[in-house]
């Protein structure tokens, strides 16, 4: 039933139906047309009242991304996408500049700096 051939519908089936076409335009629906309904990270497929565990994770991680090529999109299930984000945040918190503060054994950017002296018995000041 279109909208159109509604006429003779109730408000609240007209209602019903405009917001199934609202869900459909969604990056979700448009993601599950263009893939196959299966976890890009740990292959299961899905099927059924099961669909609504995979998500739709942005790759770019911009939710206003939404090309219509599906291109910044990859169907994730819910504990992968979980993981994903998680490993994100781990990453991110890792990237932060550590304090550039020399080691008083001259450690810098040679790991093995300072070796000879310490097998010679010498400790550093």
């Amino acid at each position: 039933m279109s909208l159109k051939s509604s006429n003779n519908a109730s408000p609240a089936v007209i209602e019903a139906l405009r917001l199934k076409k609202n869900r459909e335009n969604t990056y979700r629906e448009k993601a599950l047309k263009l893939y196959p309904w299966i976890c890009g990270h740990c292959g299961r497929e899905f099927e059924g009242k099961r669909l609504r565990e995979l998500t739709v994770h942005h790759k770019d991680h911009n939710h206003d991304n939404n090309p219509s090529d599906g291109s910044n999109w990859e169907l994730l299930c819910i504990y992968c996408h979980d993981n994903a984000h998680s490993r994100d945040q781990v990453s991110d918190a890792l990237d932060q500049d550590a304090p550039d503060i020399p080691s008083k054994r001259g450690g810098g950017a040679n790991p093995f700096a300072g070796l000879g002296d310490l097998l010679k018995g010498k400790l550093p000041e």
